[in-house]
């Protein structure tokens, strides 16, 4: 992990892989033992980032209305609970997104019964709302400041990659021109995993919302896991089955994936080299 400092150094931490066992050799159970292991890590990852990133800040930094709550509730020990805080607004906000992703396209469509919608018409219905949803949020979230920041860095992951996979030296010259877009891009894994809730959705039942919810929330561990294993295939074959799977993932990049500047692409490299 690589952080820029407040004082303009990079910050470089490296720690042992948790996620190289026997369980991540085998097809569909890797899927899912990674799912969850990568979310485990990028948590953790946001929180240490977090707390670098705060390191020196000035004092006399005026304090958002949030912050000046969270200054109120801890007082002087907002430093000591710092992690506890990053923890509970992660936890929460994996818990909303579930909730938003999976529940309200679920209730919306659902709506569509007391019209004597068909199944297959409430079924589509529910994976438009699914696919406006994530699209919107994150166009939505793209346009702040904080956002525009971590998908340029974003940008510099991909295309370090991109020049890595190449084989080129990685200097910031080489990795400028190089692309943005990745097939193997988290990105492209949710929007699968929202095609495969689709597509598992149309045998599903319509009796009662709240059971349907369930069973969605029961099968996201598999499609999760045959999400990850089209990803794969994806990034190691060039053909025309490929192109399709990984089509909508690329297009959503355009969002979620931006030009960065030559001092992120230095913590992209940096980020980069222990790990190879």
């Amino acid at each position: 992990m690589a952080c820029r400092l407040p004082d303009g150094t990079i910050d470089v931490e490296s720690w042992a892989n948790k996620m190289a066992g026997w369980y991540t050799k085998i097809p569909l159970l890797r899927g899912t033992v990674n799912f969850v292991l990568s979310l485990a890590e990028g948590i953790k990852c946001t929180i240490k980032s977090a707390e670098k990133a705060a390191t020196g800040e000035d004092e006399n930094e005026v304090l958002s209305p949030f912050e000046k709550k969270l200054m109120d509730r801890f007082g002087g020990g907002i430093e000591k609970n710092f992690t506890t805080i990053m923890v509970i607004i992660c936890i929460i906000t994996v818990a909303a997104s579930i909730l938003i992703f999976k529940f309200v396209p679920t209730f919306l469509s659902g709506l569509l019964k007391y019209v004597n919608a068909p199944a297959v018409l409430m079924t589509v219905t529910e994976g438009i709302v699914k696919f406006a949803l994530i699209c919107g949020y994150m166009f939505a979230v793209s346009k702040t400041a904080a956002m525009k920041e971590l998908f340029a860095y974003h940008g510099a992951e991909h295309k370090t990659i991109a020049c890595y996979e190449a084989g080129l030296p990685l200097t910031v010259e080489n990795i400028r021109p190089c692309t943005r877009f990745h097939r193997r891009c988290g990105t492209s894994f949710i929007l699968l995993v929202i095609i495969l809730s689709i597509c598992i959705g149309m045998f599903l039942p319509w009796d009662n919302i709240w059971i349907r919810y369930a069973l969605q929330l029961a099968l996201l561990i598999p499609e999760s896991a045959i999400a990850y294993e089209l990803i794969r295939f994806a990034g190691k074959h060039d053909n025309v089955i490929t192109k399709i799977i990984s089509a909508p993932g690329i297009a959503l990049q355009h969002i979620t994936t931006l030009e960065p500047d030559d001092k992120m692409i230095e913590v992209a490299i940096e980020a980069a080299k222990p790990v190879i």
